[in-house]
């Protein structure tokens, strides 16, 4: 039995996909008959100082050992979890501080492009770089993820797939006429590209989730005259229902890391509809084999929609092909290869 410290940041007060991720792998690593420990420090990017002071909280850290025991291994999973010094770290990347990256200068950060936030930049990949490559192995958790790393840092890693939190719940309860859209509300999600899509395409529309882009959404919602049902934050077992019942599942994020939704949608055997700029579900979604991969246009999506709930066979047989495609997805995968990597039996 080896002892091990998951570590990651989190916003205080808020939680989402990467919360369940790291929970998902102290509970998984725990089965294995492992020890672990999930290590959190609060995560705040306000002032830019504060960036480089969270990482340097994290270094400070010592996990060499705790109470007169070693600890064996550590796996950080987000920015500046990394930064953490110990002797046998192994990397399972979720994302970087993409406002500093992809994301810098544009409407996706409050990083501009003048010298002073470009000096920011700079340091905040040199810690990367020197805190990522003292690392064993690192793994990220989607192919985008990993193109990203070698893109702006010339790093190397592995993608290594995790099932979504829900993973063995999922069924399938037929193809209402309806479209669900799921997840947190942040502008990046695009969201109001499906509110507009379902405005344009007479269908309705269903969201179930809650985040600061909700009062916008409203409005897009109240202007396009769209069918929109706002669920706000569902249990468990409500969005499992959603996703059984829907007619095919809504998903244009901006450039997304991984993304649960695709992979949870095809262990409901629903199609996916998606963007030709939406980064990890392409991994997943094929165009007319698993699903509909369109410009992010609300015009290209109400159509792809409106085919696949006027069409129930397709929908049935391209949501079969996405079970397929994801049903070999799992934790014990995930264990054996971050294990492996450790030089843990």
């Amino acid at each position: 039995m080896a002892r091990i410290a998951v570590c990651t940041a989190q916003v205080p007060f808020v939680s989402g996909g990467a919360e369940r991720h790291a929970a998902g792998l102290v509970r998984e690593l725990g089965k294995a008959g492992h020890e672990v420990e999930l290590v959190q420090l609060p995560w705040k990017w306000y002032p830019r100082r504060q960036i480089l002071l969270s990482a340097m909280s994290w270094r400070l850290l010592d996990l060499s050992e705790s109470d007169g025991k070693s600890i064996d291994l550590v796996i950080p999973m987000k920015f500046p979890s990394y930064v953490v010094s110990h002797p046998n770290k192994v990397v399972w990347l979720i994302h970087q501080f993409r406002q500093a990256y992809d994301r810098f200068g544009t409407a996706g950060s409050d990083f501009d492009a003048g010298p002073e936030d470009t000096r920011w930049r700079e340091l905040i990949a040199a810690t990367d770089e020197t805190a990522l490559s003292e690392a064993r192995k690192i793994f990220t958790n989607a192919e985008n993820t990993a193109q990203r790393l070698a893109r702006w840092n010339g790093i190397k890693a592995e993608a290594l797939y995790h099932p979504p939190p829900l993973a063995g719940r999922y069924r399938f309860e037929g193809l209402e006429p309806f479209a669900l859209i799921a997840g947190r509300l942040d502008p990046w999600k695009r969201v109001d590209l499906a509110i507009e899509a379902a405005a344009a395409g007479g269908w309705k529309l269903v969201v179930a989730g809650r985040g600061p882009d909700l009062e916008r959404l409203s409005g897009v919602a109240s202007r396009t005259g769209a069918s929109v049902d706002f669920l706000g934050g569902v249990s468990d077992e409500d969005l499992i229902s959603l996703y059984a019942r829907a007619g095919v599942v809504v998903f244009p994020p901006a450039d997304e890391d991984y993304g649960y939704i695709a992979l949870e949608a095809f262990l409901s055997r629903k199609p996916v509809v998606t963007c030709t700029d939406s980064g990890g579900p392409l991994e997943f979604v094929s165009e007319g084999e698993t699903g509909r991969v369109v410009a992010p246009e609300a015009a290209q999506i109400a159509s792809a929609v409106k085919e696949l709930l006027g069409d129930s066979k397709a929908s049935a047989r391209m949501g079969e092909t996405g079970y397929d495609r994801v049903r070999d997805i799992t934790w014990e995968n995930v264990v054996t290869k971050l294990l492996a990597a450790g030089g843990i039996d």
